[in-house]
């Protein structure tokens, strides 16, 4: 289970199957360090780790434990490149930050593999590429163009036709897609429990149960705040993307929390489990609003898509995700369903992970519109890249203030009526 969450997106299967971690009591007294990073995810471990390996004396401070969000609750999906297509982000940002830009996300699952065989993680990684599967001809020729953009560019994408996606999926319902070599899947708790203890052995200092509530700055330093000590530092970084709250307005303001959850069965029999994904992937496919499903290394078959706000609109989404399980795979069956979790993922206006100064002395990366397993990763590497005097025209992602989202107080509604409208076109097939 997932200690402090409510009970609806609590039983989790990462949780359940998490490696054994030591515990990180809270922060007490008043320390002082380089960096100070804010929060225990995959943005906030990548820095760490990336700081101390450099030298730098590191502290992070996590509100509960490290993985406790969206990295150690997530489908485990690791999923290169942003949302836009090379060609549109290079137009939209210049050729050479573009260009910068499209590698740093295209390689995104590159470091992701390459940091865990690095640092030994056992986290059940696989990589064997990242599936994307079309639900109609519209949304295959919209893989296709993304597919030929990356090849251009060197990248390891391929097109799948109708066939080849039933062999590697083992059903039929999808036209075709993409298959890109360069991502696969993990175990994101573990993932996060591993980055954690590398940061640690790197000399970075991790604190538990560590909430923080005020973050001040001056032109030489930054005091970050909690219930029971004081972190003084020459920099701070802030990685806390869809739980940031009311932390440093208007950060929070500059995404919207989206709730997604995952079901996952008990182990499959040997017969039935070999029948579906029989090579491990993990699939996205292209609903507007996404199934993504995959097998975990005890051949239990894991199933994920939007979420809802309240309590019984997420046991519906659950229960639904259940049902489309059995649809897309019929010999599953009558099984028992014993998880079923979920949390919050940050979506920015644009679809673009936002890298925000703060203040002078403090800069916040968040917003990964589903993608963070590689993105936050990669993001972590241009904080620590930041944080080392890396002038900013330099980083391989552009620094913008924090802009609000226009009508953010509204978001619920607007989360509300886009995800109707949404269904209603998937079910047409729209």
């Amino acid at each position: 289970m997932i200690q402090n969450e409510r009970p609806s997106l609590a039983d989790s299967l990462w949780s359940a199957t998490a490696n054994p971690a030591p515990p990180r009591p809270a922060l007490k007294g008043d320390v002082e360090t380089d960096t100070v990073v804010i929060g225990g995810g995959f943005t906030g471990l990548s820095a760490a780790l990336h700081l101390a390996e450099a030298g730098q004396s590191v502290i992070l401070l996590e509100a509960e434990t490290p993985g406790w969000g969206a990295s150690g609750r997530n489908g485990g999906q690791v999923n290169p490149g942003l949302k836009a297509n090379p060609a549109e982000t290079e137009a939209r940002f210049g050729a050479d930050l573009g260009r910068r830009m499209v590698a740093l996300s295209g390689g995104a699952g590159k470091l992701v593999f390459d940091l865990i065989r690095k640092h030994q993680i056992a986290c059940d990684a696989q990589n064997c590429g990242w599936i994307r599967s079309a639900t109609n001809a519209r949304t295959l020729a919209g893989l296709q163009a993304a597919g030929r953009q990356w090849r251009e560019r060197d990248h390891d994408v391929a097109d799948i036709s109708a066939a080849e996606m039933a062999s590697l999926l083992g059903t039929d319902v999808y036209v075709g897609g993409l298959i890109d070599r360069r991502g696969g899947n993990i175990h994101p708790l573990n993932y996060a429990l591993g980055l954690a203890a590398a940061a640690e052995k790197a000399g970075a200092r991790l604190y538990g149960d560590s909430r923080v509530t005020k973050v001040n700055g001056t032109p030489d330093q930054v005091t970050v705040t909690t219930s029971s000590g004081t972190a003084t530092a020459k920099r701070a970084l802030i990685c806390t993307n869809a739980y940031t709250g009311d932390l440093t307005q208007p950060l929070g303001q500059t995404v919207v929390p989206v709730t997604s959850v995952q079901v996952a069965t008990e182990p499959l029999s040997e017969n039935v489990a070999k029948s579906i994904l029989p090579e491990g992937h993990s699939p996205t496919d292209t609903r507007r609003l996404i199934f993504y499903f995959r097998k975990d290394a005890a051949g239990r078959f894991i199933m994920g898509g939007r979420g809802a706000l309240g309590d019984g609109g997420i046991l519906r989404r659950q229960a639904a995700l259940r049902a489309a399980a059995r649809k897309l795979y019929p010999q599953i069956g009558e099984v028992a369903w014993p998880f079923a979790w979920g949390g919050n993922v940050a979506m920015t206006r644009d679809h673009t992970p936002g890298l925000h100064r703060i203040a002078p002395n403090v800069v916040a990366a968040l917003g990964y519109n589903g993608r963070g397993v590689g993105m936050a990763t990669a993001m972590g590497t241009v904080l620590a890249k930041w944080a080392q005097s890396r002038p900013v025209a330099k980083l391989d992602f552009p620094m913008t203030p924090a802009r609000p989202i226009p009508f953010h107080r509204f978001r619920q509604i607007g989360v509300g009526a886009t995800v109707a409208s949404f269904r209603i076109l998937d079910r047409l097939g729209l």
